[in-house]
């Protein structure tokens, strides 16, 4: 996928991994700063603002830093399994290198991008015809590993995201409209992948743990009650996403509102619905605080902490495991978020 002729090399990168401005060079998505070359969100001086967001909100980041004329070298770095943020950042990179500007469409995509990336898109939308669910889908067909699967999905997203965009330019609908995609087999098998995916859901529901929570409030003391739901290795791919819209399986018929998911026992994250004002602070610091009493015991070093959801955009309400794998049992981290609820 190129924009203009611009061809840049790739390269991936671990969640919070730290970079200092490079020439001809942009660190996206990743690098804990925003400053010219460097474009981030995930670090507590960031605005509330994805990195997508970041780019038409502040073009001088890219503009000041990569001359248009000189694009031959550039080399872009992301994170690993590159995201709906991480993609879109790169075409709206690549299109203000082409243009030198920022256009409404290019505002009206990266103003959706931060909807999904602070998981806020509306429960009354179609789900499954949701740019987000379809880029999803189209990922899980890629059946590379490592930086070629990474590079693949750049260039799967690039396609994707070049399509809402000349879509836009022409007047059509790109966010509600499912018939934009009519016609188009990748399209409407991603879309026949994402409604089917809703019986992996409730397969997956069935073999969860289901609990009821007390969750602090975002604006103010005291705490709010809310379903949660703990699931271990989920066959659905949209499973956060069907069970915030979940009013049918929980007790207060408001969707599952606090997540717990864990992938093959290495990987858990936490998070809960922004639409519910409730979040996790604290939680985060409890978690730490037991990983480093295992970790001791096992003589085992804590340099990769549990990432606690502390930049704007998140405001504690999502919390990831340590990159090097947590030294905690599941049921250790279950207890922890119970006497969390319970403090």
């Amino acid at each position: 996928m190129i924009l203009n002729h611009i061809t840049p090399t790739y390269r991936f990168v671990r969640y919070g991994s730290q970079f200092e401005p490079e020439k001809d060079t942009l660190v996206l998505d990743v690098g804990m700063k925003t400053v010219p070359g460097i474009i981030d969100h995930h670090h507590p001086d960031a605005e509330p603002e994805c990195t997508a967001s970041l780019i038409v909100k502040y073009p001088s980041l890219v503009l000041n830093h990569i001359e248009r004329e000189r694009t031959a070298n550039l080399k872009i770095i992301t994170h690993r399994r590159p995201d709906f943020d991480a993609v879109t950042s790169i075409f709206l990179v690549l299109k203000l290198l082409e243009t030198g500007e920022v256009d409404p469409t290019m505002e009206k995509i990266a103003g959706y991008t931060k909807l999904v990336d602070s998981a806020s898109l509306p429960k009354d939308w179609d789900l499954p015809s949701t740019p987000y669910a379809i880029l999803r889908a189209l990922f899980l067909k890629i059946r590379k590993r490592n930086n070629e699967a990474y590079t693949a999905r750049v260039r799967t997203g690039l396609r994707f995201v070049k399509f809402l965009y000349g879509s836009s330019k022409k007047g059509y609908k790109i966010f509600q409209n499912r018939s934009l995609f009519a016609g188009i087999d990748r399209y409407e098998h991603a879309i026949k992948k994402a409604e089917d995916d809703y019986f992996d859901y409730l397969y997956d529901l069935e073999r969860c743990q289901i609990l009821s929570l007390n969750l602090p409030l975002v604006s103010s003391l005291g705490k709010k009650k809310v379903d949660g739901l703990i699931a271990r290795n989920p066959r659905s791919y949209l499973f956060k996403d069907w069970a915030r819209r979940d009013a049918t399986h929980t007790t207060l018929k408001q969707g599952f509102s606090f997540l717990m998911t864990n992938f093959g026992s290495t990987r858990y994250i936490l998070g809960v619905d922004p639409e519910m004002g409730i979040y996790l602070k604290g939680l985060g610091d409890l978690l730490n605080h037991k990983e480093a009493e295992q970790r001791k015991r096992e003589n085992r070093p804590f340099t990769e902490r549990w990432y606690e959801g502390n930049c704007p955009l998140f405001n504690f309400r999502i919390i990831d495991s340590p990159q090097d794998i947590s030294s905690l049992s599941h049921q250790e981290i279950v207890d922890t978020i119970l006497k969390f609820s319970q403090s």
